[in-house]
């Protein structure tokens, strides 16, 4: 023990004792060194001497200090992860499309205003429009699924907001009158790997496409403003005289109805989406939302509605994942179906979609091959994005029955088929012309859309290619060129419709899904014929029907042109093969040829006040005789297929993963899951 005191001089002082306790005198001497050790001994001596309350209180303040400051952490890092991720996602998205901040990976980009306005301009080739932006454009990047139904996207210039809430909505499922027409012309995957089926268990669902998949613009050029300055002109003439009715007669500033349910512009809903004119697309869709009505009492074609109606219908959905579209197809899908109630599955023609009756032509019990079997793409997709399978089965049916019949002669089919019977009539004429054509281009399609996985289709295709090989292929003179002519009862015709000039195309299509390399071959030299129907007539634009000359005659032409034929109606098929041989061969001539075709459109069929017309006389170039008719088709087809061959970006509208229906409305080809 240790003790000591002091003393001074002075007044009397308090004495203080120390006293250090313990074994620890012995070490240091006794004495405090404020050392680590020593501070803890304090430290909990003091703790010791606090009552039992105090302890409590420092133990709960201390507690509740910690669970505050865990929370604070947690909120924080939650936000600044947030903060981190969407300053990533804006930088990514506006590199791709700028103006738009996020956008849904599993649809097209928004459609943008081109910048060019030409107004109406005589000359394509005076006027050098600006440089366009650098817009992304067309389904590059389409996952080829159904776009999740559930999700209304109207379009993706939408607010933020909307845009946002998709994005979260994709995050949380990742954890439907007698007409006697042709085409326009008054004529008295997400599937399983297994073969597609009829019996569809669900529907599609949607899935985000992988960033490496994601691409750089390619900008759109001067030819393709000049077809967007094309169309507006054409739209503004259906606005400003025709809006929400079928057809546009440009001249006298009116309309024609067809079947009432405005055709036009539902023909050109998917044009505008690829072309990238947001206004007019937004505009035609707010009359589908409120004035497409279905629900009337009027008969419409079967055909006609499918390809012009559903098939706009469906690609439109499928290009901007607006729900809005698929539920106007379904609508119509089922308001089609009665067709297919006949003794033998073969549909009748006429459809009255209000009363959910069907009927033939009253002349006759007989529908058209081309149109019974050009139905089924589009048949077909309605099924596999609803699940429901009638629509398949129906069609399918068709297909299958068609396949059996006699009256084929090596693989070319008769022009009719008897609904009652289900047998072919009017034997012995063959044509890949009005009222067959589409039946052989769609034996490919449906075989690519399917997958390559239905070999009748592909064998019925093949069979028929080799017989117009056997019995509709000649040579003109002078200049040889290789055309396509009719059969009938054994004598050869040497008269080939502009329709038959979707060939060189389909044929080009096949050579790229893996068929026989001379299907190429034969492709040049139809694209060839086909431009020459243009080049050798005095307006450069073609007649509806030529006839070619199969002995050299001194001054004449291999094309020759009869006064009932020579009318042209501003139809696609050449400008649709062009487009195809292009894009498979990249050889520029197509382009330039399609060049001069627009041009002939611009200086012979264009209306000053809105709009284009059909024409009764293309060898007249001082007075073609406008016939004051615009078809639908020519905002539908020809002028998309324009656009689409003055491309240089093969993702637009990517031919391995889209494929065109006969109206030009492309449908996702079916991958396997």
């Amino acid at each position: 023990m240790y003790a000591g005191a002091a003393a001074a001089a002075g007044p009397p002082r308090r004495d203080f004792i120390s006293v250090t306790l313990g074994p620890e005198e012995a070490v240091g001497g006794g004495s405090y060194n404020n050392s680590k050790a020593w501070r803890r001994r304090s430290c909990w001596r003091k703790w010791k001497q606090l009552s039992r309350l105090q302890r409590s209180v420092i133990l709960f303040l201390l507690a509740f200090l910690a669970v505050c400051g865990v929370i604070s952490y947690t909120s924080m890092g939650e936000a600044w992860k947030s903060i981190t991720n969407k300053s990533l996602d804006e930088q990514r998205t506006e590199q791709e499309i700028p103006g738009l901040k996020l956008a849904n990976p599993a649809v097209l980009p928004a459609p943008r205003k081109a910048d060019a306005n030409h107004g109406d301009y005589p000359e394509l080739s005076l006027q050098k429009p600006p440089k366009p932006p650098h817009v992304r454009r067309g389904p590059s990047n389409l996952q080829i699924k159904a776009p999740r139904r559930d999700v209304r996207l109207k379009t993706q210039h939408d607010t933020i907001r909307a845009i946002e809430e998709l994005v979260e909505a994709d995050k949380v499922e990742k954890t439907e009158k007698s007409i006697i027409s042709w085409r326009g012309a008054v004529i008295e995957p997400d599937q399983s790997t297994e073969p597609p089926s009829s019996k569809i268990k669900e529907p599609e669902k949607p899935s985000s496409v992988a960033a490496e998949d994601q691409k750089e613009p390619v900008p759109i050029n001067e030819r393709q403003l000049a077809v967007i300055e094309a169309f507006r002109h054409a739209w503004k003439g259906y606005k400003d005289f025709a809006w929400g009715h079928d057809e546009l007669k440009p001249l006298s500033k009116s309309y024609s109805e067809w079947f009432g349910l405005g055709l036009t512009l539902i023909d050109a809903l998917d044009t505008m989406w690829i072309f990238g004119l947001k206004e007019e697309f937004e505009e035609a869709r707010k009359w589908v939302a409120n004035d497409l009505v279905f629900d009337k009492n009027v008969d419409v074609n079967l055909f006609e509605s499918t390809i012009r109606i559903l098939g706009g219908l469906l690609s439109t959905y499928h290009l901007s994942g607006d729900s809005l579209f698929l539920e106007k197809a379904k609508d119509i899908g089922n308001r089609l179906m009665p067709a297919f109630k006949t003794p033998s599955k073969i549909p009748y023609s006429d459809v009255n979609i209000g009363r959910g009756t069907a009927h033939p032509p009253r002349w006759t019990s007989d529908s058209t091959v081309a149109e019974v079997t050009s139905i089924q793409l589009e048949f077909r997709e309605l099924s596999r994005l609803t699940g429901d399978e009638k629509f398949q089965k129906a069609v399918d049916e068709v297909m299958k029955h068609v396949h059996t019949l006699s009256g084929k002669n090596d693989g070319l089919v008769p022009m009719f088929i008897n609904t009652n019977s289900g047998q072919f009539t009017h034997l012995g004429v063959y044509t890949l012309g009005a009222r067959a054509d589409s039946y052989y281009e769609y034996l490919l399609k449906q075989w690519i859309q399917g997958g390559k996985k239905e070999n009748e289709l592909l064998e019925d295709y093949m069979r028929a290619i080799e017989g117009v090989k056997k019995h509709l292929l000649k040579r003109s003179e002078p200049k040889k060129l290789t055309f396509v002519g009719e059969l009938a009862h054994g004598h050869f015709s040497a008269k080939m419709d502009h329709l038959v000039c979707f060939l060189p195309g389909t044929l080009a299509l096949g050579a790229h899904n893996g068929l026989a390399a001379d299907h190429m071959k034969l492709a040049e030299a139809l694209i060839e014929t086909c431009y020459q129907m243009y080049a050798q007539v005095e307006t450069g634009l073609s007649p509806e029907i030529v006839h070619f000359n199969l002995h050299a005659q001194k001054g004449h032409k291999d094309v020759e042109i009869k006064p009932a034929d020579r009318h042209n109606l501003l139809r696609p098929e050449t400008v649709e093969s062009l487009f195809y041989m292009y894009r498979f061969t990249g050889d520029k001539k197509y382009q330039d040829w399609g060049w001069e075709i627009l041009q002939n459109f611009n200086r012979y069929t264009r209306v000053p006040t809105g709009g284009y017309t059909s024409i009764n006389n293309v060898q007249n170039p001082s007075n073609p005789e406008p016939r004051d008719k615009m078809e639908s088709f020519f905002l539908g087809e020809t002028l998309k297929y324009m656009f689409l061959l003055f491309s240089d970006d093969i993702d637009l509208i990517n031919l391995d993963k889209y494929i065109f229906n006969t109206e030009a409305h492309p449908l996702p080809i079916w991958v396997p899951a």
